[in-house]
């Protein structure tokens, strides 16, 4: 196997610079370079030279994890050296000098971890999640996977699939002795059907996890001058769309994504929906009727007394109404808060904190309300929906026992996957591949 190295930190300039090291040459690498003898993982300052020339590159820490107590399981180093790109450079293509020794593709030092049993496939996805996220949820979510919550609770299932397993096979083996008992049928029965409930509830929660890692959309629907541009002003707290008294200002989709509760949510102002027949203006409508049809949640925007409903058309579920302008209507009460419908004023800077509130609620997640440990991809889903599937199949082939045990070895499969006991290359190259370099 080659030995493979990276740039693992950020970009020069910076003050440090990390450089990793993997593989069966990383121990001779480390020491033509220095020519110290490194403890293991006991930093070091050491000379770095060019292995041919000997010229001095940096002076710098070096670190040694001797494999398998390492994070990719292998011989493992470290370089950390002042962060100019002219050091990075020389470094590199000093290590590039070595037989056998070339530069690492994305996420090839995770995969390697993986590949030598240092972390399951979930917890390599999480690592991935981790290095991406931008919110306080995404990290939760992140290090939940990373430390093992989904791969606990699959690896828990194949145990419960297999034991039935075991009971199936010993009731076929054995049943013409007269050994097994008459009770194993219904044992079977009851053990599938509530491993089934438990993985479909596991699998009704909303797309939740999915939705914290890729990020929420809330559509700003509405009439014309209904404060559609205003509302998004205040929630991005700058200026990003054009407000005007003047009707169709806005005619395309505007987006702003921010950190609402921890959890990411792009908002999208759109065109006002009224009867047009400017060409520009009525895309611009069309524009903001698709993106709604597909948003997490629509704010539908209307001047308080304006006479204008939602469309017909948009799911009543995804929808809370806003009253805006409330500041020139004083004789109504200023405050009306529920999950569907808010009263704000832009203006006076009034409801906008609870319409933030209604929205975290519409959206199923505020700081305290949120247990980690579910799935975060689709590939994850689509896994446990296979195996939930084989499992009802053998819920309905009960009297069956010999289809019986192939849906329950179909189901373990499926779990297999999603943890990675069995290794699929065109899975791993999917994942793997959108790794930062040096991880």
């Amino acid at each position: 196997m080659d030995t493979i190295f990276a740039l693992a930190s950020g970009p020069p300039p910076a003050a440090v610079s990390v450089i990793r090291i993997s593989g069966p040459q990383a121990g001779t690498i480390v020491n033509v370079m220095t020519g110290a003898t490194l403890n293991a993982r006991i930093a070091k300052m050491v000379d770095i030279r060019d292995p041919l020339s000997r010229e001095l590159l940096d002076r710098g820490l070096a670190l040694w994890f001797p494999g398998p107590t390492s994070f990719t399981g292998e011989d493992c180093a470290e370089f950390q050296v002042h962060g100019s790109r002219a050091v990075i450079i020389s470094l590199l293509e000093a290590l590039g000098k070595f037989a056998n020794s070339r530069p690492a593709k994305a996420g090839e030092f995770t995969r390697r971890a993986f590949i030598n049993g240092k972390i399951d496939l979930t917890a390599a996805e999480g690592l991935g999640d981790l290095i991406d996220s931008e919110t306080e949820l995404q990290r939760k979510q992140a290090l939940s996977a990373l430390t093992g919550s989904l791969a606990r609770r699959a690896s828990g299932w194949r145990e419960e699939l297999l034991s039935l397993l075991a009971l199936i096979e010993a009731f076929i083996d054995f049943a013409d002795e007269g050994d097994a008992p008459t009770s194993i049928q219904s044992e079977i029965s009851v053990g599938v059907n509530r491993l089934a409930d438990e993985i479909r509830s596991f699998l009704g929660d909303n797309r939740r996890g999915e939705c914290i890692r890729d990020g929420y959309s809330v559509v700003i629907l509405g009439p014309p001058n209904a404060g559609k541009s205003a509302l998004m002003n205040a929630l991005a707290q700058r200026d990003v769309a054009i407000v005007s008294s003047r009707a169709g200002t806005t005619r395309d989709l505007i987006e702003v994504r921010i950190d609402l509760g921890g959890a990411p949510v792009t908002f999208v102002d759109t065109a006002g929906i009224r009867e047009t027949n400017d060409e520009i203006e009525l895309e611009g409508i069309q524009r903001a009727r698709a993106r709604a049809e597909t948003a997490d949640l629509v704010l539908w925007l209307n001047e308080i007394g304006g006479p204008d409903p939602p469309p017909p058309s948009l799911d009543r579920d995804r929808i809370c109404r806003v009253e805006t302008k409330a500041d020139l209507a004083p004789d109504l009460e200023s405050r009306v808060f529920s999950d569907d419908r808010c009263r704000i004023s832009v203006l006076e800077k009034s409801g906008v904190d609870d319409l933030l509130s209604i929205i975290q609620s519409r959206l199923g997640f505020d700081r305290g309300g949120v247990e980690f440990g579910g799935i975060t991809r689709a590939r994850q889903r689509k896994e446990i929906e296979g195996s939930l599937t084989a499992i009802c199949n053998a819920g309905r082939d009960a009297l069956a026992f010999e289809l019986v045990v192939e849906e329950l070895r179909l189901a373990a499969r499926y779990l297999e996957n999603l943890i990675g006991v069995i290794e699929n290359e065109d899975v791993l190259d999917e994942i793997f591949r959108r790794f930062c370099m040096g991880k």
